[in-house]
């Protein structure tokens, strides 16, 4: 055996070129990918007042502070908590939606799926339809093959390119950036940056596609466990589609009428029974009587037209039952629903439907409403948890206060004894003011009436805080000689922070360590 005849140990990639459709569930991708995009585009642009000293922009990551802005919300390092409970309520959401409606997400809000019907979109507006792409793809390379192959490439680079600038903008205020980045004044991590985000949006949106989905995305795997029979999701009617076949519609529509009509007759029947009723929206099956599903008497609805497949951004075949690579985004519904008014047929032959409804269907029963898919016991567990994890993340949010302070005692050393016999305590005082304006405020103690204080390079207690920022000062806590606070080991106290301004106070307790005799 040669080389080239050794089994390969994995199979190459067959590329997948989806073919056009229009329909309900295309529309609704096309208006999601829009909303999606435009707020990616556009939300780092928004303004918003912030002060003389902070960017107005609505949205903004600033790394180099340590701070989070959007719109009137403000997110300090110590308040990593809200960031956390964002995730959760993610991860839950993700966990709902699954459970609910099958991979929605993945089908329809998912940025690798919206960048890639970006793509496919452009690509088809280069290099035409499936089929004229099929026929590129198997052509021998010539100028015309170069020519839209470079022109799809640098229409995807400069896509990808709008997606890494529109990336940094977050980070950093956006028409300042943008002027920098033209001018080349811009700091290399930017243009580090945007180069990275260029070449991986062109390759996993362009270039990889389904794979990343397939392989590189671990939800295919997880969903399972999200998912059980009474979850929607898209799947095919075989007791009403088998066996499948080509030919004559119109012949084997009316032959199969014919054969039902003598089955019906001979069992004692009606003449036909009607197809049961779906609750999805748009798929009322109002057409023709459903005959017996023997194979010998008639054949199913499928025309076998491959319409379902063509469509398919995974490359998939739906009609072999649910598999990890389908992401429901329905553009197979929109095709078989095409195909089968133009046969006459009633639609929602591939449709979404629950798994438990499929025997009820089998049967001739009516399936089961969609609401109650929707709410049941599973789903009303992910939906409680997640909106108490949001009301405790709103509560703590509006309990934010303007002010923040954070004591460290100095603990090298503990405690130093002066030449008259005063014993001094150091500590470190954080005081974070969150106001767009520069604020004067005073630190005080409370506790023991024999405690005083010295903040250390001013002869008062008061001390100013730049806007949005934090000031660190070196406090001293002394007790007087021979004082019960300075012979005992640990004295309790507590230190208050006032804003000069408002009035708004705050405080932390902490100890003054004596000399423990």
């Amino acid at each position: 055996m040669s080389a080239s005849d050794a089994p390969k140990l994995y199979a190459s990639r067959e590329p997948v070129f989806p073919r056009r459709v229009s329909g309900f569930f295309r529309r609704m991708k096309w208006w999601i990918m829009g909303v999606t995009l435009g707020i990616y585009y556009l939300l780092p642009w928004i303004r918003w007042d912030r002060g003389p000293e902070m960017p107005n922009q609505a949205v903004l990551l600033d790394l180099a502070d340590r701070r989070f802005f959007f719109f009137w919300i403000e997110i300090w390092p110590h308040e990593f908590y809200f960031v956390a409970g964002l995730l959760v309520m993610a991860g839950l959401g993700l966990f709902l939606f699954t459970s609910a409606l099958g991979r929605v997400w993945c089908g329809y809000a998912c940025p690798q799926t919206v960048w890639t019907d970006l793509f496919i979109l452009t690509e088809r507006w280069i290099d035409g339809d499936r089929n004229a792409r099929i026929r590129l793809w198997n052509a021998p390379w010539s100028a015309k093959k170069v020519r839209l192959r470079v022109t799809k490439y640098i229409v995807w680079a400069l896509i990808g390119l709008a997606t890494g600038g529109a990336w940094i903008f977050y980070f950093a205020d956006a028409p300042t950036l943008a002027v920098d980045l033209v001018t080349g004044q811009a700091h290399p991590v930017a243009y580090t940056t945007m180069a990275i985000l260029t070449f991986t949006t062109v390759f996993m949106g362009g270039v990889a596609r389904e794979q990343v989905c397939i392989y590189a995305c671990p939800w295919p795997r997880i969903q399972a466990a999200m998912m059980d029979e009474s979850t929607i999701t898209i799947g095919y009617r075989d007791w009403r589609g088998e066996p499948r076949g080509k030919g004559n519609v119109k012949r084997r529509s009316a032959a199969k009428a014919e054969a039902a009509a003598r089955v019906s007759q001979a069992a004692g029947e009606p003449a036909g029974r009607q197809y049961p009723p779906t609750p999805y929206p748009g798929h009322e099956n109002k057409l023709g009587a459903w005959p017996s599903p023997d194979p010998a008497v008639a054949r199913g609805d499928c025309i076998d037209c491959m319409a379902c497949v063509n469509v398919c951004p995974m490359g998939i075949d739906i009609r072999n039952g649910q598999q990890m690579e389908c992401i429901t985004c329905g553009l197979c519904i929109d095709a078989c629903d095409e195909v089968m008014g133009k046969i006459g047929k009633p639609r929602g032959l591939i449709d979404y439907f629950a798994l438990q409804d499929e025997q009820v269907e089998r049967a001739g029963g009516t399936p089961t409403k969609i609401w109650k898919h929707i709410f049941r016991p599973r789903t009303i567990v992910y939906t409680s948890l997640w909106s108490l994890i949001g009301a405790a993340l709103i509560f703590a949010l509006f309990m934010q206060p303007d002010i923040d302070l954070t004591v460290a005692p100095v603990r090298n050393p503990v405690y130093v004894q002066m030449a008259d016999g005063t014993v001094r305590n150091a500590y470190e005082i954080r005081v974070r003011n969150k106001h767009g304006e520069a604020r004067p405020f005073r630190i005080t103690l409370s506790g023991d009436p024999m405690l005083y204080l010295d903040v250390e390079g001013t002869p008062y207690e008061t001390v100013t805080v730049p806007a949005d920022s934090m000031a660190l000062e070196r406090v001293y806590v002394m007790a007087p000689p021979g004082s019960e606070q300075a012979e005992a080991a640990r004295t309790g106290f507590r230190f208050w922070v006032t804003d000069l301004t408002n009035g708004d106070r705050t405080y932390e307790d902490s100890h003054f360590n004596g000399l423990g005799r």
